[in-house]
């Protein structure tokens, strides 16, 4: 009997072979190291579907958990796949394809349930242009990667707010909600009204920090420090998550102002 699945081609290879290539192709063994990114890239997808259970469920605190939980998987992911030396171009596909779900449809969902909803037809809208401007802005990123012209610099800034930033800052009213402010109708236009202006930051051509002129090495002297402050931010997010939260949505918002300022001197260098 014929295998009903199709052989696994990470790289989407879809030159015609002959026939015994193709009995070749599919009794090649594919490593175990090819497939454990993309393992982690659907426990991040599910991560963000079962967000928006939990919000239906009107289990915010839970919702909120799994969208980090899926923002966690989705900052380890690629690094795993270039460290095990597995990166293909079915991981990168399905990766863009996940931070849709976690970062566009699942923050959207999550905030309608929660807020949204208190302003009927308008709080739908805003949920639906956000998730919209989380896809378009993927889409110019995948074609932005494509550029061989683009200069050195530019690496160290984003084309308007990357889409896992977006989410963290988007359910800011949901933060502060769950730290005590009170869901009054008002508040939910308040929180519209943020998460339209959370979209439109996706795909403006505002820059930001990427993070990648971070460097990967440390001072000797400076290990200790490091690590305790790890341990000690570590310790406040467990113990006052939304608090912590709340304030890196926020310190996010105010670094804008500094990566346009960066963005135009080193335009100015360089041009």
């Amino acid at each position: 009997m014929e295998n009903p699945f199709p052989p696994f081609d990470p790289d989407g290879d879809d030159q015609k072979v002959s026939p015994t290539e193709e009995t070749t192709l599919r009794l090649r063994d594919i490593p175990l190291r090819t497939i454990f990114p993309n393992l982690l890239t659907l426990l991040a997808i599910c991560s963000g579907l079962t967000s928006i259970r939990f919000a239906i469920e009107g289990r915010i605190e839970f919702a909120v958990a799994a969208i980090i939980f899926a923002g966690l998987l989705d900052g380890i992911d690629g690094r795993v796949a270039r460290f095990l030396k597995s990166t293909t171009r079915f991981g990168a596909e399905m990766d863009s394809l996940a931070d849709f779900v976690n970062f566009g449809v699942a923050p959207a969902m999550l905030l309608y349930f929660t807020l949204l909803y208190e302003a009927r037809s308008i709080g739908w809208i805003a949920a639906l242009i956000y998730a919209s401007c989380a896809c378009l802005r993927l889409a110019r990123f995948n074609v932005m990667l494509d550029n061989p012209n683009a200069p050195e610099w530019l690496t160290r800034f984003f084309t308007g707010v990357p889409a896992p930033a977006g989410a963290v800052v988007a359910l800011l009213p949901v933060y502060l909600m769950l730290i005590g402010v009170e869901k009054t109708e008002g508040y939910a236009w308040l929180a519209t009204g943020f998460t339209l202006v959370s979209g439109f930051f996706m795909v403006s051509n505002v820059p930001t920090f990427s993070g990648k002129n971070l460097t990967t090495k440390i001072r000797r002297d400076l290990v200790l420090p490091v690590l305790i402050l790890a341990v000690f931010m570590a310790a406040l997010l467990f113990s006052y998550p939304w608090v912590m939260l709340s304030a890196i949505a926020v310190f996010y918002l105010a670094s804008i102002p500094f990566s346009m300022r960066n963005w135009s001197r080193y335009k100015a260098k360089y041009s």
